[in-house]
């Protein structure tokens, strides 16, 4: 494996969240599309999360060089999150998944390559969603755009192994029940029943 620069992290195991792999989405009215996901990394994974933290101070000095004018903002916010806590965006309490974890949204312009666990390209969409395990490229970087903080870029991902999906998605036995080996039985029309007096037809429920 080629050196990573100082800003860069390739991830242990992790699980995606909020996938938008393939097709680029706008996150707000207005906003250009983009490739994105979310990553949540176990607070157990201390060798992960300690490469993060030295990518954000790589950032952080390269920001202090060519975005921040020689200075280090004194609150420059991260995209890394306690899952245990509040969402910043709301305040409201992260979802089940989350906790024990720390989260960060990635997004990019560019498509992500995305790759199974021996490399190999993954094209069949299905085999991407919200709730699977796997290891993810990304890169922190600096902005200064109204506010001054430290962004992370969506590079690639390698797909592990699936998980219990998050959200909507669901399978076809928990829509419409387990199969079984007997054909569902044939209609058959029930011919209408007559009033042997009168000869016209009885109405159900008369």
């Amino acid at each position: 494996m080629a050196e990573l620069k100082p800003t860069k992290v390739v991830t242990d195991k992790v699980r995606l969240s909020y996938v938008h792999l393939f097709t680029p989405q706008a996150r707000n009215a207005g906003e250009d599309p983009k490739y994105s996901c979310t990553v949540l990394i176990p607070k157990s994974d201390t060798a992960t999360k300690a490469r993060i933290d030295a990518a954000i101070e790589a950032a952080k000095q390269e920001g202090t060089r060519n975005k921040f004018g020689g200075v280090v903002p004194p609150i420059l916010p991260t995209p890394v999150h306690d899952g245990d806590g509040p969402r910043p965006s709301d305040g409201l309490p992260y979802g089940e998944e989350c906790k024990g974890h720390w989260v960060i949204n990635l997004s990019s312009k560019q498509a992500p390559q995305i790759v199974d666990a021996n490399r190999n390209p993954i094209l069949d969409q299905s085999e991407i969603y919200s709730g699977i395990y796997g290891r993810v490229s990304m890169n922190f970087y600096a902005y200064n755009n109204n506010k001054k903080g430290i962004g992370c870029g969506l590079n690639n991902v390698q797909k592990l192994a699936d998980g219990e999906p998050l959200g909507m998605r669901s399978s076809a036995e928990e829509d419409f029940g387990p199969a079984s080996g007997a054909a569902a039985p044939a209609y058959q029309p029930q011919a209408p029943a007559f009033d042997p007096i009168t000869g016209m037809p009885l109405t159900p429920g008369a």
